[in-house]
This record gives C-alpha cells, sequence and structure tokens, in this order.
C-alpha cells in the first residue's frame, strides 16, 4: 500500500480567473479570500471540488508549486459525463465561491509512486517540471482531436522543445503506441491516461515490458470492473478494527455507503473505483476487486481495496477494516 500525505481540509476559496486554455476546456484559478498561503503541494497531486451535496469530482493541479497565492484546475467539458464538469462550465465564473478539500498527493520525489492516486487530466505540467528538475530523460506524447483542443501545447513545446511531441489526430493520426514503446529502456517508466482504447493499446503493447513499466490513470472504470448487481452479490459484515464495530453490507449496498452511514473517516469522489480516493486498509478477509486501479500483484496481496466497489470475496464473511 503506498502511503500518502493529504490535507483533507474543506476550504472555500474564490474563483479569480476563469479562462479557456483550449476548445471545450475550462481553466480555474483558485485564492482564499483572506489571501492567506494555500497548503503545500506535490506534482501529481489533485484537489476535489464539492460541487453540490454528493457531487464531488478531482481535478489534478497543474500551477506552480512554489506558489501558495493560487491554486489552477483545468476542466474538460464531459459531454456524457455525470454532470460535474457541466457545472464548472456553465455555472461557475469569476468572483464565484466554491468549496475545496485537498490537495492531495502520494510520496514526493519518485514518480514510480504515483501509482494510485495520480491526476493528468490535460498535460502534468508540475510533473513534467519536477521530473525535468532531477535530471531525468523525460519525453512527453500528447494526442488530441486537433490542436485547438490540446490544452497547454503550446506552451509545453515552448518550454520542453523536441522533448514534447503532440498528435492532433486529424493532421498527425493516432499516438503511435506500439513504436513508442519499442523503443524503451529497460530502466524506463511509463505515465499515461486519456480515452480507453489507448489505455487498451498500451496495455496489449507493455505485455513483454518488465512489471510496472506502464503506470495509467483512469477516467473511468475500466471494462467489467464497478459494483456487482445486487443479484450477484452476497451480504457480508464489515469491522472496523480500531473500535471492533461490526456492521452489515447487504447485497443492494456498497461498503462505502454502509462507513458513511455509521460516520466511518473514509472519503469519496468518483464512486466508481477509479480515482483511488476511498482506499482502505484490509486487515483481514478475502477481497472481490472490483475497481480499476490495482495490478493484479496489489490484489492478490488483498490488503487494501476501494470501498466504492469492492466488497468480500463469494464465501468470505466478514472482512476487517483498518478503520
Amino acid at each position: 500500500m503506498t502511503p500518502s500525505t493529504a490535507s483533507e481540509e474543506i476550504r472555500v476559496l474564490e474563483i479569480s480567473r476563469y479562462t479557456t486554455p483550449a476548445e471545450g476546456v475550462r481553466e480555474l484559478e483558485l485564492v482564499q479570500h483572506d489571501g492567506k498561503p494555500l497548503p503545500v503541494w506535490e506534482p501529481g497531486a489533485h484537489v476535489d471540488l464539492i460541487l453540490r451535496e454528493g457531487l464531488v469530482r478531482q481535478y489534478s493541479l497543474c500551477g506552480d508549486p512554489s506558489d501558495r497565492s493560487r491554486l489552477r484546475i483545468a476542466v474538460l467539458r464531459e459531454p456524457r459525463g455525470r454532470g460535474g464538469s457541466a457545472i464548472v462550465h456553465d455555472q461557475l465564473g469569476e468572483g464565484n465561491q466554491v468549496e475545496v478539500r485537498g490537495t492531495t498527493s502520494t510520496h514526493p520525489g519518485t514518480f514510480v509512486s504515483f501509482r494510485r492516486r495520480w491526476h493528468w487530466h490535460h498535460p502534468g505540467l508540475p510533473m513534467l517540471a519536477a521530473a525535468s528538475s532531477t535530471g531525468a530523460q523525460v519525453e512527453l506524447h500528447y494526442g488530441g482531436r486537433t490542436r485547438g483542443s490540446m490544452a497547454y501545447a503550446e506552451t509545453l513545446l515552448a518550454t520542453y522543445g523536441d522533448r514534447v511531441t503532440i498528435y492532433p489526430a486529424d493532421k498527425a493520426g493516432l499516438l503511435p503506441v506500439k513504436d513508442l514503446l519499442s523503443t524503451l529502456s529497460e530502466q524506463a517508466l511509463v505515465y499515461a491516461c486519456g480515452p480507453e482504447p489507448l489505455l487498451h493499446a498500451l496495455e496489449d503493447a507493455s505485455v513483454e515490458l518488465p512489471p510496472d513499466t506502464l503506470h495509467i490513470e483512469r477516467f473511468h472504470p475500466r471494462d467489467g470492473a464497478g459494483p456487482l448487481s445486487p443479484a450477484d452479490a452476497d451480504p457480508f459484515l464489515a469491522e472496523l478494527a480500531s473500535s471492533g464495530a461490526v456492521h452489515a453490507v447487504p447485497p443492494d449496498r456498497s461498503v462505502l455507503s454502509v462507513l458513511q452511514e455509521v460516520g466511518a473517516p473514509v472519503l469519496s469522489s468518483c464512486t466508481q473505483g477509479a480515482c483511488g480516493t476511498c482506499e482502505t486498509g484490509v486487515l483481514d478477509g478475502e477481497v472481490d476487486h472490483r475497481d480499476s486501479l490495482l495490478t493484479p500483484e496489489e490484489r492478490d496481496a488483498n490488503d487494501v481495496m476501494f470501498v466504492c466497489v469492492s466488497r468480500a470475496a463469494h464465501g468470505c464473511h466478514r472482512l476487517v477494516l483498518d478503520l
């Protein structure tokens, strides 16, 4: 299980600037109305925007970590989304206030640690800057529908030159995944996010690479992931290790909903097993992992679960959670 650091306080921040860095993308600059410094954050960190009761969305920070006067996020409108991006695009503007929870990041300083809560919604400017500052050999291959839809493309090209290659699909076609992976050294690490066909192509092309080379962030659950239907799910008991309290989890409810009902300290965001916010330690019992995050090795370790979608495996009647 990868340790994480977090400032989970909820702050009311003001939108001081609201711009459009690319087609379909809104950038929000968030400040504290009293001018006090914002929390320290690491490249790869994200914040949760609490857009309304029960609607929380995560967005990566894309500004300068050394600038504690403001936070910057970029939000892509998702026409087939569940409403979060529509609120940002249609209901928020300069001068509006929004509740923000975070920031959250994994280990500072080592990119392999961005294994789970790693958010790269639009090119990870802070992550690229941090990796480059260490002297590491870094390349960014960035695809999009058109050049106009690719947020920060000009900034990236101007800053990093030939270390950045852009692939507007209408001009250059799709990312040449097989060609790119075929030239990697054995020590190389690959970080990727994007639509499911791209991620499937990367997974298929990386089967011969050393283990733990490819690190993926999904915006949506992978095929076959997500909660079981009540007809396929078994009831079980969830025990909280700190208190010994035992709570029944029926087939038609998630572990997360039961924990929230009893006031257990579990955060959540996507509720689809894709973001990593509700990661919870498991001390005993066997888990049916329904998330889109854990590797096969991590699932076999059976020491964490994402309680929004995962539950006790068939035949396991009790899970002991590290809560």
